[in-house]
């Protein structure tokens, strides 16, 4: 909203109105703003929700310093939701298409967590919202996010020019110089179309075409192909909220992995959305991504504000309010830059998480089967407890996984000029 304000002001020459019209200027208004957010309204949040004992009940586990946590305050997620939508709605351009997205997606995964979160706190059921409920509000996201990545006209990605002067020439050379105006006409007259698209790291081109997978079926390949990439998007969108949603184990841990995994995101999407960037990394130009950036940095202000009260010992958890939606913010985000056959790397703490519950049970189960007696491989999954049964402390683990992550996210980035 404000952007506009100021895009209006600047008609009449308003001091500084201009400034407005940067990325960097908003994103940094974004964070400053979303900081503040969780950071003085967090407290008055924490407060009404221990007046309203809306407080975490706990199952014994027999880990150190778990029955302590019984009563601490949870939905905390409201937090991070409120500080991501509010500087969103003030410093973006509200009708771009990834902003329309991104809000969407937080409000419908906020909608979902909180819905499970109050049938355990008021309906007293610890189950929550069941397992079946959770994965079609997830499919319906989605397919929302996949339609519009395929059907949208605003949801497309430039390429290269691979013609100067009526010759074709290699792509890897092509305006290979330090001249910004020579370096912008790299992306100046290639087409802005429609793809399946996506990058992969650690390969010269940098690309990998959902469509190669369908190209046997002829002329329907275009229709199999979006099909094929919308089922990628639902697979990746419940994997990735599922396994943040698993994360949220211990004071943090959660909320710190998603700060350094969004700022590695928002460096993927600055370069993405950026021409000199994205024609010196020999990667596709995605126009008006670089919105995008603004509501990464309210959602990194936010993740930074709630670690303040999370951190150890926790003054209130974010419960699945705040846990789908941070995963299903990180999924889609990955998805829209282009960027989710890097998730693996990037959300690599995510991937370890899950695969660790996944192998612990699929082990008893086939032990038990075979033995009659259920064997483990782990002390407790998800694996941030096989650490604390050993004798972790648990900010210990939060701290070692933070640097895990920021390991991780370096990688991801690296890769973009690894191959």
């Amino acid at each position: 909203m404000l952007y506009y304000l100021f895009d209006w002001l600047e008609n009449f020459n308003f001091p500084g109105a201009g400034m407005f019209q940067y990325i960097s200027v908003r994103a940094v208004c974004a964070i400053v703003l979303s900081l503040f957010i969780s950071l003085i309204i967090g407290k008055s949040v924490i407060n009404l929700l221990k007046k309203k004992q809306i407080g975490e009940t706990i199952r014994e586990l027999g880990l150190e310093g778990q029955n302590q946590k019984a009563g601490t305050p949870t939905m905390g997620g409201l937090i991070i939701i409120a500080s991501v939508l509010i500087p969103t709605l003030l410093f973006t351009k509200l009708d771009n298409i990834y902003i329309i997205l991104m809000i969407f997606t937080t409000v419908w995964l906020g909608i979902l967590g909180f819905s499970d979160d109050y049938i355990k706190v008021f309906k007293k059921n610890k189950e929550g919202l069941s397992g079946k409920k959770k994965l079609i509000g997830q499919i319906i996201l989605g397919l929302i996010v996949g339609i519009i990545m395929c059907v949208h006209p605003d949801a497309v990605i430039k390429e290269k020019n691979q013609k100067i002067e009526g010759k074709y020439v290699e792509t890897e050379e092509v305006f290979h110089v330090d001249n910004a105006s020579r370096t912008t006409s790299a992306f100046s007259n290639s087409p802005a179309e429609h793809s399946t698209k996506t990058t992969i790291p650690f390969v010269k081109n940098h690309e990998f075409d959902y469509a190669w997978l369908t190209n046997w079926t002829g002329d329907r390949s275009g229709i199999l192909s979006s099909i094929v990439y919308i089922l990628v998007i639902i697979f990746i969108i419940a994997a990735v909220s599922n396994g943040a949603n698993l994360t949220d184990g211990l004071d943090g841990l959660a909320t710190g992995t998603a700060a350094v995994i969004a700022i590695g995101i928002a460096v993927l999407a600055y370069v993405s959305g950026n021409t000199i960037f994205a024609n010196y990394l020999n990667i596709m130009y995605i126009p008006n991504i670089g919105e995008l950036v603004v509501f990464l940095a309210a959602l990194i202000g936010a993740c930074i504000g709630f670690y303040w009260w999370n951190c150890f010992p926790a003054q209130v958890f974010m419960g699945d309010t705040g846990s789908l939606t941070l995963g299903g913010i990180i999924a889609v985000c990955c998805i829209i830059i282009r960027k989710e056959l890097l998730i693996p790397i990037l959300c690599g703490l995510y991937l370890i998480e899950s695969v660790s519950v996944i192998i612990q049970v699929s082990y008893f189960k086939y032990t038990k089967k075979k033995y009659g007696e259920g064997k483990r491989i782990f002390l407790m999954t998800p694996i941030h407890h096989h650490y604390q049964k050993k004798g972790f402390h648990e900010a210990k683990i939060v701290q070692r996984f933070i640097v895990i992550g920021i390991l991780l996210a370096v990688l991801t980035v690296v890769t973009l000029k690894i191959r």
